[in-house]
């Protein structure tokens, strides 16, 4: 007789009780839990831990927090008979994640993005510092022209409230930003976005 999926899920801990089970474990490791997602109806179910740092990520610790959140949440069901069988992915966010909390905007500094601010304008721009609660964004005034120095344009520094944002995206990028561009950015040329 097949297991009853409904009984299988309800085995399967809470998107808060993996938060605060991982939680210390990912701090101490110098990562964030950015979010937990439970699919508990997906054959297997599948239990999605994002963790982020400020540092970026790193194959090996990402590597080291999957074994130690699989270790965590087996103690909360040791019994492997009667236990929940379930997939764990710990993973980072993507690119195309919305930078929502000011910590987002201070990892993703000398990437670019796409801003939509609260009064429905949009900007484009490469993401500088982040003081109190507001962000500096590097946007190229117009066009694309370049200049004497055989650079990709001039810019400007735009100071934006956070508040002031409804949504900010970063943008994936395919050829190297412009050394000026990072300048302004507070990034030298070996630091900046991808």
């Amino acid at each position: 007789m097949a297991p009853d999926p409904k009984r299988r899920s309800a085995r399967l801990p809470s998107k808060q009780q993996v938060i605060e089970l991982l939680g210390g474990e990912f701090a101490r490791a110098g990562y964030d839990v950015e979010d937990v997602v439970i699919h508990a109806d997906a054959r297997p179910p599948r239990i999605i831990v994002v963790a982020d740092s400020d540092d970026g990520p790193d194959l090996d610790a990402i590597a080291e927090l999957s074994r130690l959140a699989s270790e965590l949440l087996d103690r909360i069901d040791p019994d492997p008979g009667g236990g929940a069988r379930y997939l764990l992915e710990v993973t980072t966010p993507g690119v195309d994640r919305p930078l929502v909390h000011a910590k987002h905007y201070r990892r993703a500094r000398g990437r670019k993005v796409e801003v939509t601010l609260t009064d429905g304008s949009r900007l484009t721009g490469r993401l500088g510092e982040l003081v109190d609660d507001t962000v500096r964004l590097v946007v190229q005034e117009g066009g694309r022209s370049r200049d004497a120095k055989g650079g990709r344009g001039r810019y400007a520094v735009r100071e934006l409230p956070l508040s002031g944002i409804a949504k900010a995206v970063v943008q994936v990028e395919f050829s190297p930003p412009d050394r000026r561009e990072l300048e302004l950015a507070g990034q030298s040329s070996k630091e900046g976005g991808a």
